[in-house]
């Protein structure tokens, strides 16, 4: 069955006063994940990651003074819309070690897949930078891992959140061995994302929608970009970055998708799995603003992994 994985250390990473990344997004999450009919997902409760698995993305140097700088009281801003509590250094810690963890059960054939329902999101983090809410990029993290330790030859990371990640262009841009895959809003933060940034050995695909664009050009991005380089790539774990923020609830864009667009897009996904990856798939929670919105949609994504 689906492994569920969080941990309400997550809930602790405070943020200013009316800011969108807020602890009632995780709740909302656990909320809608407690109804009955997912009672079949395994639940377990997020490690903390270890900084050598930080370390797979992200500069030394950097990862030690994020580490540095985190705050026993008070807030510690690192840019304009990315704060530091006390508690956020556990929370971004528990993002990393639930990704590697639901890397290593999704391996180990333990679970056919799995969905790391943790905050802060992690895409917009790059190498040596955090910046839009993000700290460290679990999602490009758990393919790492999975290369590192298990000699995965091709892996995946699909990015369905509505800004671009950045994070992960960034930190696989010259790797032939990970294919980055998006479809984001544009022109939005962080302004990344052309149709031409491809990377080095043209393994990023980057699919820009407009502003009002909605389901059907979502779809066609997926069946007509994403999904035939996909399949020629033929990655063996596909990585989920699971943003809801193309929500048509959300604040913070205006892609206008619904719920089943989600859960259509997961589907997809998971049939590609089947055929390359033995079925194995990680979805790590992103961006999503809008708490009803941000529901509907995580029910719809939850219920198409658990139907593997």
């Amino acid at each position: 069955m689906t492994l569920l994985l969080t941990h309400e250390a997550c809930l602790n990473h405070l943020t200013p006063p009316g800011h969108p990344e807020r602890p009632d997004r995780l709740r909302a999450v656990g909320e809608v994940l407690a109804q009955d009919k997912f009672n079949a997902l395994v639940r377990e409760l997020a490690p903390e990651g270890n900084l050598d698995q930080v370390t797979l993305c992200h500069g030394e140097h950097y990862v030690t003074e994020l580490r540095h700088i985190a705050p026993t009281s008070g807030m510690v801003y690192v840019d304009g819309d990315t704060s530091m509590s006390p508690g956020t250094w556990e929370a971004v810690m528990r993002g990393v070690g639930g990704a590697v963890t639901a890397t290593d059960a999704v391996m180990a054939g333990k679970h056919p897949n799995a969905f790391v329902a943790v905050r802060p999101p992690g895409h917009h983090a790059e190498k040596s930078t955090p910046m839009g809410f993000c700290f460290f990029d679990n999602a490009a993290i758990a393919a790492r891992h999975a290369q590192r330790k298990y000699g995965i030859a091709r892996a995946a990371v699909v990015d369905f959140d509505v800004h671009h990640g950045n994070g992960t262009q960034d930190i696989f841009w010259a790797d032939p061995t990970v294919m980055y895959c998006s479809t984001h809003q544009m022109p939005l933060f962080p302004g990344t994302g052309a149709l031409g940034e491809r990377g080095e050995h043209d393994t990023i695909v980057n699919a820009p929608l407009a502003p009002e664009d909605g389901s059907a050009k979502f779809r066609a991005a997926f069946e007509n970009l994403i999904l035939p380089q996909l399949t020629k790539f033929s990655p063996e774990l596909i990585i989920i970055s699971a943003g809801f923020d193309a929500h048509y609830r959300d604040p913070l864009a205006s892609l206008n998708l619904k719920a089943e667009d989600f859960g259509w897009v997961t589907k997809k996904l998971m049939d590609l799995a089947d055929q390359t990856a033995g079925g194995r798939v990680v979805s790590v929670l992103e961006g999503g603003y809008d708490l009803q919105g941000l529901q509907e949609s995580v029910a719809a994504h939850v219920t198409a992994l658990m139907g593997s």
